[in-house]
């Protein structure tokens, strides 16, 4: 989960933020109470992505699986005119 930091705040302790993302810390910053921008590490996955990935997979197998049939590449790319 994400640290919550104020603008104000991210800005007087941007070292220690910094510290804290090279150790696998996310944080999202605020202004005004309204998220603003989000300081996560540059490699590798976060937990959002991999949370992300895995509701997304989970909603597609949910999903039925309809039978749509052949058909030929003019029929995909034909346009509805």
């Amino acid at each position: 989960m994400d640290e919550v930091v104020s603008a104000a705040d991210a800005n007087r302790r941007f070292s220690v933020l910094l510290r804290g993302v090279r150790d696998g810390h996310s944080y999202v910053v605020t202004s005004h109470g309204r998220p603003v921008a989000r300081i996560v590490p540059a490699h590798g996955e976060n937990a959002s992505t991999s949370g992300a990935r895995a509701l997304l997979l989970a909603r597609l197998e949910k999903q039925q699986v309809i039978e749509a049939g052949r058909w030929t590449r003019e029929e995909l790319y034909e346009d509805d005119r």
